[in-house]
């Protein structure tokens, strides 16, 4: 069983997609200026770190005794090209519904294995949790602020 602090942010965790898509969606009919995501390139970025930064590194966590991470900042996932708003929107969904899995796999010993990051030092999965967490946050920030204000 889980501990309650750990439900917690795993709750949250859990939580991010059905934000992000209220916040994509309120700010899709905004100007995006030039240089920024708009709300498509910006959960297309989120479905990128998903799979390449904390999907990777909770299986290393399971698999490779304190594993070293370098800083990583992908560029927008490029699959489905074409895809509409809603599309990517639900892979995100879906993408982020399988690393909660992964958590879900966790007992206490796995929560506490750690990893060395090349910026963070050593942290372990709710480190990495909390982490995932306010890089969601900071990109649901920006959409919700170019949907009240029609532009960022």
């Amino acid at each position: 069983m889980i501990d309650p602090q750990r439900r917690r942010l795993r709750d949250r965790f859990a939580a991010v997609p059905a934000e992000l898509s209220v916040a994509a969606v309120g700010a899709e009919a905004s100007p995006v200026p030039a240089g920024e995501w708009g709300p498509g390139e910006v959960v297309r970025h989120l479905i990128a770190v998903e799979e390449i930064v904390w999907q990777a590194r909770l299986r290393q966590l399971a698999s490779v005794a304190r594993p070293s991470w370098p800083w990583i900042e992908p560029e927008p996932w490029s699959g489905a090209p074409g895809a509409t708003l809603g599309d990517v929107l639900a892979i995100f969904r879906d993408r982020r519904a399988e690393t909660v899995a992964l958590l879900d796999e966790l007992d206490a010993d796995g929560w506490a294995r750690t990893g060395i990051h090349a910026t963070w030092g050593e942290v372990d999965v709710a480190d990495l949790v909390r982490r995932a967490i306010e890089h969601d946050e900071e990109h649901v920030a920006g959409l919700r602020a170019a949907s009240v204000h029609g532009g960022r």
